[in-house]
């Protein structure tokens, strides 16, 4: 553990999945696990207006069309993956349900839906360092002259495929495969420390975003 930190514990090291808090005491970087109950990718062309009316009906929210941006309700946070494709994340297990019924119905609109759920772990950083620790790993440009709030985008993250979002002035929520989480969990984990702030793994943070 570097020099000056502190652990709730005292024997965690850095990247361990234990919850605690790690790094000196003045506040930097906080990192939470956001979990994710359900994540649907939505299919379809935005230019015929049969498909752009059932998914708002079927999920209650439009899903964005400005590119690289994502929109919340109280249910849901609908992020543009491309011309074509969107990410529909709950945060609460009941705001994506009846998968089957909602895909029939998005099908006979042209469109597409395909359960996501299991493919993704997310986590929220946030605090005045936030974007830093992030860039140290991430070549977009974070700030927020140009990555406002409710922006979204696909990147890398190290070696690691990641789909970020701005939650707030001073918060990202970062997505990525299961399978690499640990891998993504302990660069973070590094690269907050290296900040000399606070980071903290503690209990579960809501995805929705602009709605906490």
């Amino acid at each position: 553990m570097a020099r000056g930190c502190v652990s709730d514990g005292g024997h965690l090291a850095i990247g361990s999945p234990a919850p605690g808090h790690y790094g000196p005491a003045a506040t930097g970087v906080t990192l939470v696990e956001t979990p994710i109950a359900a994540a649907w990718n939505v299919q379809g062309d935005a230019a015929r207006p049969p498909f752009v009316e059932a998914a708002r009906r079927l999920f209650g929210i439009a899903l964005p069309a400005t590119p690289n941006t994502c929109a919340a309700s109280e249910a849901l946070t609908a992020l543009w993956l491309g011309p074509t494709s969107w990410l529909l994340v709950a945060g609460a297990a009941s705001a994506l349900t009846d998968y089957a019924a909602r895909r029939d119905v998005l099908n006979a609109a042209g469109g597409a839906l395909f359960d996501l759920t299991a493919s993704r772990l997310a986590w929220t950083l946030s605090g005045p360092h936030a974007a830093t620790v992030l860039a140290k790993h991430c070549p977009l440009d974070l700030h927020l002259r140009t990555f406002a709030e409710n922006a979204c985008a696909q990147s890398v993250l190290g070696h690691v495929n990641v789909l970020i979002c701005k939650r707030d002035a001073a918060s990202f929520t970062v997505m990525a495969a299961r399978s690499l989480a640990r891998d993504v969990w302990r660069m973070l984990c590094i690269s907050a420390a290296g900040k000399r702030g606070k980071r903290r793994k503690k209990g579960p943070g809501s995805f929705i975003g602009g709605r906490r």
